[in-house]
């Protein structure tokens, strides 16, 4: 199959892997408390708030509750003496919420303290903070504890009814944790522009926002809360939230109003850069919870933009792709439009410009979420058609990401997968001769043309050199890119993966062990095993070059991730093999950080003491691994 007419671009193109998107600028000496104390006296040296400042934390106030803090972490998880604490901490901490919170080191220790607190005492923090909503969201510390506040909301909800029950009587807040965040949301919404305007206030907004919808966004699940010191990462486990959670029909409702103040103002939170993240976490929200009314609000985004002054190569829209604020909330709309009306958009906007929007320094981010959110031949077929005579262009001219977005598409609707694979070895010189193909698996990782990765000076119009499988065996795995990889990991999942595994099984087993051991190459191993298109013949073919590797993937801290998934699904034969190689090398192991974790896993002291009692356990679990999967299968 001839390569065809070469690109404009000169011979041995090194694809840039594409940068990022380029938008704008980047103590007291107190006993700790206990099972039999009373709680907690105030901290000496306690300050009042200055007339039109913020509150002082003084030095020894900061040190009993860094102290305290410590003196938690430290407690027992459960029993009588760690409620006691927690219960004397939080009633110091309301007396001093505010200072607290606009303290740098107090707002961390106190987003620390809220992810303990039961639900009566941060109740009681949060009411205190009411009087000063506006100066705490817009503060550069206090937002964050508003933040931190919110996020226990999937974890109290579900116990607030039963902990009102019992305390009904006792001394507490008048207003219900459900209250208190209908009143914040009203107050939000009585200064809806003020908050989504300011910096930090738009956090706030953000995340109440998501409590309403019951919905905790991976964004926000991912960002860590408080310092970012090492000790401060050890979140504690009240903060891991789960992504969608329970609320009540008032929050819904308020989600309603809240996003309802959107439309007044549309035409702010489409150009300001801060508002406008505002509207895109409102979208996500409203596509998972009340699609109705996010189609709504992607109408008003589309129908006001589309009135704007007409460009000189088409539809009104074609500028705001181009422009850094409005561009973002564009992404947003095209990843939750429904296929309908997602067609409808291309069809009536786009068609005819996407060569010139994968050209784009900003309007190709845009373009690679339209290609995300394709899920029907009948778009997928003109995107394509559009698309595939430049991917060579657009890998030169530094946006990968639109190709690995196109062929995800591919993948994702089953169509032009051959096609588009065609492209990508031309794209890469590889195509022809077809000796050159065998080395596809390298040129996708990297993002390098043929002539790049081996160092070759080829003349404009010279027919292409054969493969030399010596020269390429010598040869050390190039650094694996992020959207390399997942442009191979796409392709694993193509329904007819012969051409890659083919070059994969010719990689050797240093190569295949880099490709192992990499950060984003791991996960090409990671599609390997979990692909459905990879038989087990196939599979077992290209980890058939891992041998001899074993402890050095085992000693790494992404190989040894990769070899835990073969040995969850290897068989008994393959299992004794990689048993028998690691256990050569066993104190190796056992001293290495990450290859004790594998030994353990692969109870290699028991293969090498008790063999027969570790082949029966073996089979044991093979045979448990086998009546699963025939239930799945079934």
């Amino acid at each position: 199959m001839g390569q065809g007419p070469r690109s404009p671009h000169k011979v041995g193109r090194r694809f840039p892997a594409g940068g990022k998107r380029g938008r704008g600028a980047k103590g007291s000496g107190r006993p700790l408390p206990g099972r039999k104390r009373q709680p907690w006296p105030p901290p000496d040296g306690r300050s009042e708030p200055a007339p039109d400042s913020h509150p002082h934390l003084s030095p020894e106030a900061l040190g009993y509750f860094r102290r305290a803090l410590s003196a938690l972490k430290e407690a027992p998880e459960t029993g009588e003496e760690r409620d006691l604490m927690v219960h004397n901490i939080m009633k110091e901490v309301e007396t001093q919420a505010l200072a607290l919170s606009t303290n740098r080191a107090g707002s961390e220790m106190l987003q620390e303290l809220l992810g303990f607190s039961p639900l009566k005492p941060l109740c009681r923090v949060w009411a205190a903070l009411r009087s000063n909503l506006l100066t705490v969201a817009c503060h550069r510390c206090g937002v964050h504890v508003l933040q931190s506040a919110l996020l226990q909301l999937p974890r109290l909800l579900g116990s607030a009814a039963e902990e009102e029950e019992e305390e009904d009587g006792k001394d507490g807040p008048t207003e219900t944790l459900e209250e208190l965040v209908l009143g914040l949301a009203a107050e939000v919404c009585d200064d809806f522009l003020v908050y989504c305007g300011d910096t930090h206030g738009s956090f706030v907004v953000r995340t109440l926002l998501q409590v309403l919808g019951g919905t905790i966004l991976e964004s926000e699940r991912a960002r860590p809360r408080g310092s970012q010191s090492s000790e401060a990462q050890k979140t504690p486990a009240q903060e891991c939230k789960p992504a969608d959670f329970e609320v009540p029909e008032t929050f819904l409702n308020r989600l309603q109003d809240l996003s309802s103040s959107f439309l007044k103002d549309i035409a702010v939170f489409i150009t300001d850069k801060i508002s406008s993240f505002c509207l895109q976490v409102a979208l996500q929200v409203l596509h998972r919870k009340l699609p109705q009314f996010c189609a709504h609000l992607c109408n008003a985004v589309i129908g006001y933009l589309s009135t704007r002054s007409s460009s000189v190569d088409g539809s009104p829209l074609l500028l705001f792709l181009r422009d850094q604020t409005s561009s973002r909330l564009l992404e947003q709309v095209l990843l939750v439009l429904e296929p309908p009306r997602l067609q409808s958009l291309f069809e009536e906007h786009l068609q005819g410009q996407l060569q010139t929007l994968a050209a784009h320094p900003i309007a190709n981010f845009p373009l690679q979420r339209l290609l995300d959110a394709v899920t029907t031949p009948e778009l997928l077929s003109p995107v394509f058609e559009e698309l595939s005579p430049v991917l060579e262009a657009v890998l030169a001219q530094g946006h990968p990401g639109v190709v690995i977005a196109l062929v995800g598409a591919c993948r994702r609707v089953g169509a032009y997968q051959a096609k588009v694979l065609q492209l990508l070895l031309e794209a890469f010189h590889c195509a022809e001769p077809s000796s050159r193909q065998a080395a596809c698996v390298p040129l996708f990782a990297t993002l390098m043309a043929y002539e790049v990765y081996y160092g070759l000076t080829e003349e404009e119009g010279a027919v292409p050199a054969e493969h030399q499988v010596a020269v390429a065996a010598a040869r050390a795995l190039g650094d694996v890119t992020v959207l390399g990889s997942l442009l191979l990991q796409h392709l694993l999942h193509f329904s007819t993966p012969g051409l890659v595994l083919r070059s994969l099984g010719a990689l050797t087993g240093p190569q295949l062990l880099s490709l192992a051991q990499s950060p984003a190459g791991s996960h090409v191993l990671d599609a390997i095993l979990t692909s459905p298109s990879v038989t087990r013949k196939l599979r077992r073919r290209v980890l058939q070059n891992l041998k001899g590797q074993y402890v050095a993937l085992a000693c790494s801290r992404h190989g040894s991730r990769v070899l835990d998934a073969i040995w969850s699904g290897a068989a008994l034969r393959a299992r004794k093999e990689i048993a028998a190689e690691l256990g050569e090398q066993n104190q190796e192991l056992i001293r290495d950080p990450f290859g004790h974790h594998v030994a353990r896993n692969v109870a290699l002291t028991t293969f090498l003491k008790r063999r027969e009692a570790w082949e029966q356990q073996q089979g044991a679990v093979a045979k448990r691994r086998r009546a699963l999967n025939s239930i799945l299968e079934d």
